[in-house]
């Protein structure tokens, strides 16, 4: 696996992110966190967000930013626009990243938590996390709003060549 391979999944996977904060109805049903769910969708968005920005962005693109994962989970009522400036800013140092990482890079290891992994497994792993969390935010908000209509997230013509 390079980069070049997964770079089309996780810039698929965040478009899908986006237009999932999108086809919230308002700005408050993001943040609604129905009885037994461990976050609300707007959490997802920012926890993604800074990790991505983070072990993406930052460690192997050199964006410089700095995450404070404690906000990502304690940050509430940001509008549907500011979520998606989030995602926005995400889409851009991420591809920024994958796009010029050299495939030594990718040879050498990368820390996640308390465990270090190659690089490319690590990589992996995040494009996962993402996936499996953006899952959790499409059931959000089919719960919170009652709308049981997909965005059709994982659409496979955004990984053709």
């Amino acid at each position: 696996m390079t980069a070049t391979d997964l770079t089309p999944i996780m810039l698929r996977d965040l478009a899908s992110l986006r237009a999932e904060v999108l086809a919230y109805p308002d700005d408050v049903s993001p943040w609604v966190l129905p009885q037994g769910a461990p976050n609300s969708g707007g959490t997802l968005v920012l926890h993604l967000c800074g990790n991505l920005r983070h072990f993406v962005g930052a460690l192997l693109g050199g964006s410089g930013y700095v995450r404070d994962r404690d906000a990502e989970f304690n940050g509430r009522g940001l509008t549907r626009a500011e979520l998606v400036a989030h995602i926005d800013t995400t889409v851009d140092e991420v591809g920024r990243a994958l796009r010029s990482v050299e495939e030594a890079r990718l040879d050498g290891t990368m820390v996640i938590g308390p465990v270090t992994v190659s690089a490319r497994r690590g990589l992996m792993h995040l494009a996962v996390h993402l996936t499996y969390h953006l899952g959790q935010l499409d059931y959000h908000r089919r719960l919170v709003t009652g709308d049981a209509h997909g965005i059709g997230a994982l659409g496979l013509a955004a990984l053709t060549d």
